[in-house]
């Protein structure tokens, strides 16, 4: 089976847009095109749901059966249950609110590793922690080749670790890390496992009750919705942390780590990201028995398809010597977001690939320490090229074009 892009790009309102017509799209990994079924649960919430939820009449009471659809539609495509499901106004101040519930339930001398690997909105609120008291480790990649071992985590896990912070992939990096086995080394230490999803998400939403971290994050932005961040904190440890909400919400999992109040429209919007995600099982004959096995075979068949294209651009950046690929050169270990250091700041070639029709991104993307452990001075940053599964083959040859005259 392959992915059907006629119809994947139907169900984007973007590809049909006049001033985007000729343009190729490759900052995905700062935010995904929004889906045709998003878009208009926004427009339908804005003109007729508008007011305060959960109320008795008729406007009030839809407005609140289409956010408690969203999150039962996207916990059933995680596989993990409805109550594990939070929303907050983005990953990195989700990120915050945990940092803040672990600072309170930990005691002085106590661990929290993380990485040198990850965007800083997984790794800065943590780090933080050190001014209480709590000792911070850094699990190190290697500065060749981004990779990071796990014979390595293990040496730095013992009784006083009681958080292990990752990402499934680095936004500059890109290589795919095995959650199943770290999170299994780090519960077999006594610890719990947070786990940063932005750079996975977009790439087929991940089944987060299979791969087993306690916490898993992700942006719906990146997810081809509203701009929202989406919070797994399995129940027992839900149970354990101190509430950061309001104190009559605490009885409830999915309010204990929202403080404010949720953007009504953009939660109920995220249903259109499960009704996309099952339009395309339908439109390829998946009948997979329950959402999460659903969303497993959607997920290998965009992966797929992105692998196929993402090789050849791989195998191009690979043989050029005025560049560094950073990351691995194999497209079944890695997600298609692909940096490269060069010789000048990265943010300038971006600008020079614009007038081919090539949108692309420069900077250093929020990985200031990964580049540094990697020997890329963050000033000059990457050039960085990210697609997801409605990315077409032409659009990459088209991409590989501008980059050889460019370069």
């Amino acid at each position: 089976m392959t992915l059907d892009l006629t119809y994947v790009r139907g169900q984007f309102p973007a590809f049909s847009e006049p001033s985007l017509q000729g343009q190729a799209f490759f900052e995905n990994a700062g935010g995904s095109y929004a889906c045709a079924p998003v878009i208009a649960r926004l427009e339908r919430f804005y003109r007729s749901r508008k007011v305060q939820p959960y109320g008795p009449f008729e406007a009030s009471r839809l407005a609140g059966e289409e956010m408690d659809e969203a999150r039962r539609r996207l916990s059933g495509l995680l596989g993990v249950a409805t109550d594990e499901v939070s929303f907050g106004p983005s990953t990195t101040q989700n990120t915050y609110v945990l940092a803040q519930a672990f600072r309170q339930w930990m005691k002085p001398g106590e661990a929290i590793i993380v990485t040198d690997q990850d965007h800083e909105a997984n790794s800065g609120p943590w780090r933080r922690l050190a001014n209480d008291g709590i000792e911070i480790r850094e699990w190190r990649l290697d500065p060749d080749t981004g990779h990071l071992s796990l014979a390595d985590l293990e040496r730095l896990l013992d009784d006083k670790v009681r958080l292990v912070c990752f990402p499934h992939c680095s936004n500059v990096v890109g290589e795919v890390n095995p959650v199943v086995e770290i999170t299994a080394a780090a519960h077999a230490a006594g610890a719990f496992v947070c786990v940063d999803g932005v750079s996975y998400a977009p790439h087929g939403l991940p089944g987060v009750g299979l791969l087993g971290p306690d916490i898993y994050l992700f942006s719906t932005y990146k997810t081809y919705g509203p701009h929202q961040g989406v919070m797994v904190i399995r129940r027992e440890l839900a149970g354990t942390l101190p509430n950061q909400g309001h104190a009559f919400n605490a009885d409830v999992p999915y309010k204990r780590f929202t403080p404010a109040g949720p953007d009504h429209a953009q939660v109920a919007a995220c249903a259109g990201i499960a009704d996309y995600i099952d339009s395309l099982a339908a439109h390829h004959g998946i009948a997979a028995e329950g959402a999460c096995a659903r969303n497993r075979a959607v997920r290998e068949l965009m992966q797929a398809h992105e692998r196929s294209l993402l090789q050849p651009l791989l195998d191009m950046l690979a043989a050029r010597h005025d560049l560094r690929l950073l990351g691995p050169r194999m497209a079944e270990k890695r997600v298609p977001t692909v940096a490269v250091a060069l010789n000048r700041p990265g943010e300038e070639v971006a600008a020079a690939l614009a007038p081919h029709g090539i949108m692309a991104g420069g900077g250093d993307f929020y990985a200031v320490r990964p580049l540094q452990s990697m020997g890329v001075a963050p000033e000059r940053g990457v050039l960085r090229m990210s697609f997801v599964h409605y990315t077409t083959r032409e659009e990459v040859d088209r991409l590989m074009a501008a980059l050889e005259t460019v370069l």
